[in-house]
């Protein structure tokens, strides 16, 4: 036997070289893994002497096996990319995965809620729509449901926040837009719809000054999800004004970017670093399809796998759990910065 006390599901995993879903899957219901896979569990059960905790476990077999999702808006490639990756792996753990989407409306968000109640899911991974979100709802609803936020962080609400780190994202891309050129405006929307943009535009302020360049803001008319378009019609707007400030454009995200390319295809601009070219464009998220882009994007992206992995593993501690952690955490995961043509 191993002396080492592991304090729960999630290090017995790890020290057994189990997947945490399997194992998951194993405590729910043994003859659901291989039997390769039983056995060494089992093995392990053995050499560290671990048992889960039982009766949380048999206060979860109450609930429902479904666990409930939920996005801000599901047809943003970026939203629905994580929520494909979560959803498999709860699906890996035994669980029915139930997709929500808020299409970027609170009342819409507060009906999500209440039909997660009525589901009774054994857990919840929600990403709200943040300053939209009604906070006195959602507090009230992960009182009585156990829930991880991911992707929007709102302090002292669920059990945990899991997520990528906005400061992450937009100090890679100044720092490497400012020593490879000309440095970056900020091209944004005026009431941005993605959850995300104000951080990032606080920390694009934040590092300019930090770097002793003056922040340039522009910030283009349009409101709902329609990214690509209202990127389009903007960038339309300052090519035709001749109003950008500098050669170098940073989109808050990847779906503007899009339509910034698509202006600069139309105005005869070429985009990227070589003999010729007249603009740098970059961005954030690592759209699905930006590698994909006319020239591709460089942009800053979600470690999508590490994200939904550490999701789902502290929504499955969390039900280990009976639904409370002794204290909330918040893990804010760095982003990777991808160099691609257009930058």
């Amino acid at each position: 036997m191993d002396d080492q006390k592991i304090r729960n599901m999630e290090e017995f995993a790890a020290l057994s070289g189990i997947s945490r879903p399997t194992v998951s899957k194993y405590f729910n219901d043994p003859n659901s893994v291989r039997p390769s896979t039983r056995k060494r569990i089992e093995t392990a059960l053995e050499r560290y002497d671990y048992r889960p905790n039982i009766y949380a476990m048999n206060q979860n077999r109450r609930l429902t096996k479904t666990v409930g999702i939920v996005v801000p808006y599901l047809a943003d490639p970026t939203f629905a990319e994580i929520a494909r990756n979560i959803e498999r792996r709860c699906i890996a753990a035994g669980f029915r995965a139930t997709i929500f989407s808020s299409h970027g409306e609170q009342a819409l968000e507060n009906e999500v809620l209440d039909r997660l109640r009525s589901l009774r899911p054994s857990g919840v991974l929600l990403a709200p729509l943040g300053r939209k979100s009604d906070p006195e709802q959602f507090a009230r609803f992960c009182e009585e449901v156990p829930t991880i936020l991911f992707d929007r962080n709102m302090a002292g609400i669920g059990e945990a926040f899991v997520g990528s780190d906005n400061y992450s994202f937009v100090t890679q891309s100044v720092e490497y837009l400012t020593r490879t050129g000309e440095p970056p405006c900020f091209f944004e929307m005026k009431n941005p719809s993605n959850p995300n943009a104000y951080s990032r535009r606080k920390v694009y302020l934040e590092t300019m000054e930090k770097l002793g360049l003056e922040p340039m803001l522009v910030s283009v008319d349009g409101e709902g999800w329609a990214l690509e378009e209202i990127g389009y019609e903007g960038a339309i707007r300052a090519l035709e004004s001749r109003s950008l400030p500098t050669d170098t454009i940073l989109c808050s995200n990847d779906r503007l970017a899009i339509g910034v390319l698509a202006a600069c295809y139309e105005k005869g601009l070429r985009v990227g670093r070589g003999s010729g070219c007249a603009l740098r464009v970059a961005a954030h998220d690592d759209h699905p399809f930006s590698r994909f882009t006319c020239p591709s994007l460089t942009t800053v992206g979600h470690e999508y796998d590490a994200v939904s992995s550490r999701g789902v593993e502290r929504l499955l501690d969390l039900i280990e759990s009976g639904g409370r952690f002794d204290c909330r955490t918040e893990e804010f995961l760095p982003a990777r910065l991808v160099l691609r043509l257009s930058a």
